[in-house]
């Protein structure tokens, strides 16, 4: 029988693109979200199940009725500023829901991978290894640096994914910032974008591949999953709208300190990658092909 992977979060983003190549590749996926199924995969090895994973008894129902062999926890509340609008809820998402997972997984031996963030670093001394040291500038930072220390203490496989501002084609789900410049500048919107965060972008494939690599190697420890090019998220955005021929014109810099947002961002948190190509063979494509495959036509 194929081996079960149970995925959280399942309608966002990378959940629904972790849930596809899984598949693909032989796994039985119990995918899982909060409401209803949002996107559809025709395949026999692949179940959705609702899941509020802040409740514990729904957790142990789930649990007890699939038994996983991994649990790969995508789900979380990851805009910084509702984050830092309404901690007591990012708290009990963020915190409270990993630590009712691991509880769950702890008894029945579940390889536990937790997808986490750059942002559990203040972007002073980047580029960051996995031995960095935690300093968060913002509440959402400091809910996964919370998780990260619960995933730590698992008593048996466990593995942390920290990356970094991933984009693609959503598939459906919110926009991130390549195809926010897409869309924006097609309705001739202007858009103010930081020119002074350092980021190394991560094309949604090459963060699935990476974490794939983990479950096929039984990978554990921290790894770093990110893009190799250094640019700001202006940067980004200016690339972005070159790359599909519209108007650059429309999009201007600003610093942090003259455009203020509820949550602070951290200025450079590049991460490094060394560990995960030397373990994982992670080779993650250039931002410019990255960019081309989120817009085929």
């Amino acid at each position: 029988m194929a081996r079960t992977v149970l995925i959280t979060g399942a309608n966002g983003f990378v959940g629904q693109y972790l849930s596809r190549k899984l598949v693909l590749l032989g796994f039985r996926v119990i995918a899982t979200g909060k409401g209803k199924q949002r996107f559809n995969i025709a395949s026999k090895r692949f179940i959705y199940e609702p899941l509020d994973f802040t409740i514990a008894e729904e957790v142990t129902i789930l649990m007890e009725k699939y038994l996983p062999d991994v649990m790969l926890h995508s789900g979380a509340m990851s805009k910084p500023d509702e984050c830092e609008q309404r901690q007591e809820e990012a708290f009990r998402v963020n915190v409270t829901g990993t630590k009712l997972l691991l509880d769950a997984g702890a008894k029945i031996k579940a390889h536990f991978i937790f997808l986490s963030t750059d942002f559990v670093f203040d972007g002073l001394e980047g580029p960051y290894d996995e031995a960095a040291t935690y300093s968060p500038v913002n509440y959402y930072g400091k809910t996964k640096v919370l998780a990260e220390s619960a995933v730590k203490n698992y008593p048996f496989t466990w593995s942390i994914v920290r990356t970094s501002s991933v984009y693609g084609d959503p598939m459906g789900t919110r926009n991130n910032l390549v195809t926010l410049v897409r869309e924006k500048l097609l309705a001739g919107e202007m858009m103010h974008i930081f020119d002074d965060q350092v980021r190394r972008p991560t094309y949604v494939e090459d963060l699935v591949e990476g974490i794939t690599a983990i479950i096929e190697k039984a990978s554990c420890g921290v790894f770093h999953l990110c893009g190799k090019d250094d640019i700001t998220i202006f940067g980004l955005a200016m690339l972005t709208a070159k790359h599909l021929g519209l108007d650059v014109k429309l999009i201007k810099a600003v610093q942090a300190d003259n455009f203020p947002q509820p949550a602070k961002r951290p200025v450079d948190t590049r991460l490094n990658t060394g560990k995960a190509k030397k373990i994982l063979d992670y080779s993650p494509r250039n931002l410019a092909t990255g960019i081309a495959l989120c817009f085929p036509n």
